[in-house]
């Protein structure tokens, strides 16, 4: 398919006409068209498609196409119905209203267009630019992050499953591509073992027996990666993805014991986060939060929250479960900075908030963290009576380390075993510890004297100043417009599926995460259009009769 791109868009006569007489008074795309214009421009996409070949349809219509596909929680086969059939859509996307459409599946081919081309962050760029023209983003202003778990469009399998369904895959993947020498090389009893999906419901429940099976179905799948490697008349089947895949699972789930695989038992288990959890999807990764575990993905989501102004999702970035919070503003501020969208204030939760975090974001942004920092972890600050590491002064240029009794460190050396990020250690003396009054309340040592571990300088402090200035009053009046990103999540999974993915793969989901922001934010400049006011906080009725002076 080729593109011959459009300079212009203009909404013709009679499908305004119609428009406006059946909506008299608006609908989100009415309004689209009216205040955004022609969102999209060909241009934009014309690397995605060749110079030669079939016209291909209009990209710039396609693109908004698969946006308010999202806005309406439709299917392609829905979204193209509604390209055909409806007087709005044919409004924002400047149509005759004979236009005829196109068939669906042009959807799916120009999403796999924007991948190949990793142009998805253009869906969402393109608008926030033209809201900028409009004055509806603030330099500089306020933003807010947090993360949510998103389902991978697989099951969930235990491991036995899991070999046994990996199996199965590569055997149909090899099915396709080579048949005929599948057919030769396989036993004729496989047809019955792995003809059908493979279900802890159909498996042996004993423990002797389900050990007796993975240690078959682990000979199963060595007899084929044998065959693959023996293959040399045939080296690119070692190339198939399946059968890379088959690879990756037996070597996880599988030590070779002289010529026999033998089933790993749990505490030889490399790390979950390095483990396929599924071979239909190999991105997935297993988590747990909490009391929640899930297999899949998150979702980072960055709006603007100042207010007088709509409330818009400005980021996104998408990440297997398995990747700590705390490792994404570094690259949230990034992919800011690059569009010229970093704000002054960045409210995050306990999650995104370490030394390091404020510190790299002070100093290479510009950008100040506003989030609760993580609890000391010391007895002694738990119990609140005893001495915790910010009741003692530290002396940076003398290297010493001053105890609220007032003695001094002796000893100031790099920690052996650095941990969490402690780079030093100041040793006091046992002389000055052991008679001590106040040592019950300083360590719980029966003879060792008190030990500090300390950050980097500039960290330390850091780190030190941000916990000072987290006053009650201060601090509560300052974060409390983080929580708003919570409703971003939960409109997202109420109106666009967020929870669940749509598509199989990293790269897909967070095409649908794109596309996913760039929808709410069409919401919610319909919201403001239209002067809907947010939403309060929801009160129960019982909740709404606490008498005034008790609420205070």
């Amino acid at each position: 398919m080729s593109l011959h791109p459009h300079l212009h868009f203009p909404i013709p006569e009679e499908t305004r006409r119609i428009a406006q007489a059946a909506f008299p008074k608006g609908t989100l795309c009415l309004q689209m068209g009216d205040h955004l214009g022609t969102l999209y421009q060909d241009q934009q996409f014309a690397s995605l498609f060749p110079t030669r070949g079939q016209p291909a349809e209009a990209p710039a219509r396609l693109a908004l196409i698969t946006v308010l596909q999202f806005v309406e929680g439709l299917s392609d086969r829905q979204a193209a119905d509604a390209v055909r059939g409806r007087i709005d859509w044919k409004y924002v996307l400047a149509l005759d209203l004979t236009d005829p459409g196109f068939d669906f599946s042009v959807l799916c081919e120009f999403r796999a267009r924007l991948l190949a081309g990793e142009a998805e962050m253009l869906l969402l760029d393109t608008l926030l630019m033209r809201l900028q023209e409009l004055g509806l983003l603030k330099t500089r202003g306020r933003q807010r992050t947090d993360s949510t778990q998103v389902l991978a469009a697989v099951r969930v399998l235990n491991r036995l499953e899991r070999v046994g369904e990996t199996l199965r895959a590569t055997l149909n993947s090899l099915a396709v591509v080579a048949p005929e020498w599948i057919q030769s090389v396989i036993p004729a009893i496989w047809y019955e073992r792995y003809g059908r999906r493979v279900e802890n419901y159909h498996l042996p429940k004993a423990e002797a027996a389900r050990q007796e099976r993975a240690a078959i179905i682990g000979a199963d799948g060595q007899h084929l990666l044998d065959a693959i490697d023996a293959a040399t008349d045939q080296p690119w089947l070692v190339a198939v993805p399946a059968a890379q895949r088959l690879r990756q699972v037996w070597a996880e789930q599988y030590i070779k014991d002289g010529a026999q695989l033998r089933w790993r038992t749990a505490e030889e288990m490399p790390a979950p986060a390095t483990l396929i959890a599924s071979p239909y999807d190999p991105e997935a990764r297993y988590s747990s939060k909490r009391s929640v575990e899930w297999v899949g993905y998150k979702v980072h989501f960055t709006e603007t929250c100042d207010p007088e102004r709509p409330h818009l999702i400005v980021n996104v970035e998408t990440t297997p479960a398995t990747t700590p919070d705390d490792h994404m503003i570094a690259i949230v501020h990034t992919a800011l900075a690059q569009q010229g969208r970093l704000p002054a204030k960045h409210l995050v939760d306990k999650g995104y908030t370490d030394a390091r975090v404020l510190l790299e974001s002070q100093k290479d942004y510009q950008v100040t963290i506003i989030g609760p920092m993580a609890d000391d972890p010391s007895w002694q600050a738990r119990t609140g009576t005893g001495f915790d590491k910010a009741r003692f002064h530290v002396d940076w240029e003398r290297q010493v380390v001053t105890c609220p009794a007032g003695k001094h460190s002796i000893s100031w050396l790099p920690n052996t075993y650095p941990k969490n990020g402690m780079v030093w250690e100041a040793r006091f003396s046992r002389q000055d510890c052991t008679p001590c009054p106040f040592r019950s309340q300083c360590t719980r040592a029966k003879v060792e004297p008190r030990i500090i571990g300390l950050q980097e300088q500039e960290q330390y402090e850091v780190l030190q100043a941000a916990c000072q200035q987290q006053t009650p009053e201060h601090f509560r009046e300052q974060y409390a417009a983080r929580a708003g990103i919570e409703a971003t999540h939960a409109q997202a999974i109420r109106r666009c599926g967020l929870r669940r993915s749509r598509y199989i793969g990293l790269s897909k989901t967070h095409l649908q995460h794109v596309i996913t922001a760039v929808a709410l934010n069409l919401l919610r400049l319909g919201d403001g259009w239209n002067e809907i006011p947010l939403a309060p906080t929801r009160c129960s009725r019982f909740a709404a009769l606490k008498p005034s002076a008790l609420a205070a």
